[in-house]
């Protein structure tokens, strides 16, 4: 196996008792002492601090008097030109067949766009721009470490070491001054709960990490309790709920299309895939993401089939996601299926241990959204 990279903040993690695990060729925490359960409840109630080191953080640049956002909308159907300053947006990479090469997080910052993409896709999506923008520069920051404040207290906790961190909206993006560090700060997260993702100098990232670990609100959370959270609230994970040959569409991401985007739009198309997308959204998909909820205790993980009926012999779709949801109080799952049993109240069928047991439809999110509008 190739050495696992390590965050700025792995001794700290190990300082804290966290047990690690290989995440996206990086050394991750998995959990600490207190456990995945009382680590997402923590964070539900209070506030969790993650380490997010691993996801690719750059600036996109225009080339030759064009802006960074023009280049951006031939390859994402989002609106990026009618970004407000200061704002952010979530958007995905597309292929020519409409499938989704990653989802990310991009922010207006003037003369650039800071872009957020997930880690296990980060060299893909560098080339992929690269190659499709002509001469704009795409730059990886290597020397800056991410975290994430999540909870109902974020801000609170954040805004005693700058009070402008309490003006913010969701998916503002602002530079605050946090103990002295210069750190660059969206209202944004992937729990459902408010609460802030910081961008600051790798090696000031333990030093701010214990300044908010200060407080008794704030509790280390390792990737068990980011992934039943980001499940609770419906947000899918690249490379399991969403990928390449799955499309905006069928994943339930037809939010994240603008109108101008779309057909009709005064900038519709002119993204790889866009005939395939644009149809869809206005036909509507074969399949879809939907939420599953097994009844009785025992989840159901990624990979079990689901079947219209007990008897059925050919599955209709699958789970992508599926676990226990603390906050929720029982087992929760997220899959596809056909447009015709994607109605929330259908029952399906999941096959655990030879066993076809049914499963409720029900609207995403398990949790309702918390963010500060």
């Amino acid at each position: 196996m190739p050495e696992l990279h390590q965050t700025p903040l792995h001794d700290l993690h190990l300082e804290l008792g966290a047990k690690m695990g290989p995440f996206a060729g990086f050394a991750l925490p998995l959990h600490y002492p207190m456990g995945v359960m009382h680590e997402h409840l923590h964070t539900r109630e209070k506030a969790g601090l993650f380490d997010v080191s691993h996801m690719g953080q750059l600036i996109v640049r225009g080339a030759d008097g064009a802006s960074a956002a023009e280049g951006l909308e031939a390859l994402i159907p989002v609106d990026i030109l009618g970004l407000p300053l200061n704002r952010q947006r979530y958007g995905f990479l597309t292929n020519d067949r409409g499938g989704l090469l990653d989802d990310l997080m991009l922010a207006n910052r003037g003369d650039h766009l800071f872009v957020v993409v997930n880690a296990a896709r980060k060299a893909e999506d560098i080339g992929h721009m690269r190659a499709r923008m002509g001469e704009a520069a795409i730059t990886e920051i290597t020397d800056r470490a991410l975290l994430a404040l999540q909870g109902p207290m974020a801000e609170r906790v954040l805004s005693a070491l700058d009070p402008k961190a309490a003006e913010m909206r969701f998916m503002d993006v602002a530079t605050l001054t946090l103990d002295g560090i210069e750190a660059w700060v969206s209202r944004s997260g992937y729990t459902g709960e408010d609460g802030f993702e910081i961008s600051v100098p790798a090696a000031r990232a333990t030093a701010l990490a214990r300044r908010l670990l200060e407080h008794e609100e704030v509790a280390p959370i390792g990737l068990g309790a980011r992934d039943s959270l980001r499940l609770e609230a419906g947000l899918c994970l690249y490379g399991h709920d969403i990928d390449e040959d799955t499309t905006p569409a069928e994943a339930a991401l037809a939010w994240a299309i603008q109108k101008v985007r779309r057909s009709g739009g005064a900038r519709a198309g002119g993204f790889p895939g866009a005939e395939v997308i644009l149809d869809e959204l206005t036909e509507g998909a074969a399949r879809m993401r939907v939420g599953l909820r097994p009844e009785g205790r025992a989840p159901m993980r990624e990979g079990v089939r689901l079947f219209a009926d007990p008897d059925q012999e050919s599955p209709i779709g699958r789970i992508t996601s599926g676990g226990f949801g603390p906050a929720v109080g029982g087992p929760i799952a997220m899959g596809y299926v056909p447009r015709a049993h994607a109605e929330p109240g259908t029952t399906v069928y999941g096959e655990l241990r030879g066993k076809r047991l049914p499963l409720t439809v029900e609207t995403l999110p398990f949790t309702p959204a918390k963010f500060k509008r």
